[in-house]
């Protein structure tokens, strides 16, 4: 507050002196940088603590749409998934039985084959244990295949059931309205208890704590204005009163307007202007739409 009175009673000492030179170099309304918060999900809101003029910190849980049907649709989906696991074959025991057959069908073959070298039984013997032989690892082989394929179904099927979780488990998460920044609620658009589509608005907030000064100078000017450049910006209250703050000069338009109507600049609106913006740390006494000055040199 005294640097606010200090800087009243200069403006007041330099136009009783008659001091042609005026005490700003431009003129504006504050800004702050606003954000609409929309529903993720549809249904009820079951819950939903906001209210205008709240003071809300980052990721700060402030609603909920319903989450009956989705938590419903994980449960289901898990038991799916835990079905499919339960489907998955022994591949082990599965292949035991055949492995056996085969271990024993190449004993024969050897006996045979043995017998035949001797002159003890007919080659046909030999012939009949090989093809046996040849069927059983046919059969070993396709079952292995098979049970290969087999399992390989249940693992994509597994995957997709867990891609379905989490896919929920996302729309779950969407169902819980957080504030998406620190700052102050402006506006709010729904009541708890109300249906709620995807999409629609809820509350509107701003960063109040970190201003923008918008203000408009003249080509003229320009050369004594440069981005992260520190000002001087002073409140407009009317009658003289206002409250002073160090600004920073963070966006300079690379275009020319025309100037607004509500705007007064250094050369009495002058036709065409550029607008600037300059950041401001509000101490709680900024308001947005409030009208403010800036004063680019000393």
């Amino acid at each position: 507050m005294k640097n606010g009175s200090s800087l009243l009673a200069a403006l007041l000492l330099l136009s009783a002196c008659g001091n042609s030179e005026k005490a700003y170099d431009a003129t504006g309304t504050f800004e702050a940088t606003e954000t609409t918060v929309c529903a993720e999900q549809s249904g009820q809101l079951t819950r939903f603590d906001v209210t205008e003029g709240d003071s809300l910190r980052m990721n700060e849980e402030v609603g909920l749409v319903d989450t009956v049907q989705i938590s419903l649709q994980i449960a289901q989906t898990m038991a799916t998934r835990q079905v499919y696991n339960a489907q998955r074959p022994d591949v082990r025991r599965q292949l035991a039985a055949t492995q056996e057959q085969l271990v024993k069908a190449r004993r024969e073959q050897q006996r045979y084959t043995e017998l035949v070298a001797d002159g003890a039984a007919p080659r046909k013997l030999q012939d009949d244990a090989r093809s046996q032989v040849l069927v059983l690892e046919r059969q070993l082989e396709a079952l292995r295949s098979s049970l290969a394929v087999e399992q390989s179904t249940l693992t994509a099927r597994q995957k997709t059931a867990d891609t379905q979780v989490n896919q929920l488990a996302d729309q779950l998460r969407k169902c819980h309205i957080v504030a998406p920044l620190t700052g102050t609620v402006l506006e709010k658009y729904v009541e708890r208890g109300e249906f709620v589509a995807m999409g629609k608005p809820l509350f509107k907030m701003a960063d109040t704590r970190h201003m923008f000064l918008r203000a408009y100078v003249t080509s003229a000017q320009l050369e004594h204005i440069k981005v992260g450049q520190r000002v001087k910006v002073a409140t407009d209250y009317g009658d003289g009163r206002g409250r002073s703050y160090n600004g920073t000069v963070t966006w300079i338009s690379t275009k020319s307007e025309f100037t607004p109507k509500t705007i007064l600049t250094d050369d009495e609106r002058a036709d065409l202007v550029y607008a600037v913006k300059i950041s401001v740390v509000n101490d709680g006494y900024i308001k947005i739409g409030m009208y403010g000055q800036v004063k680019f040199t000393e």
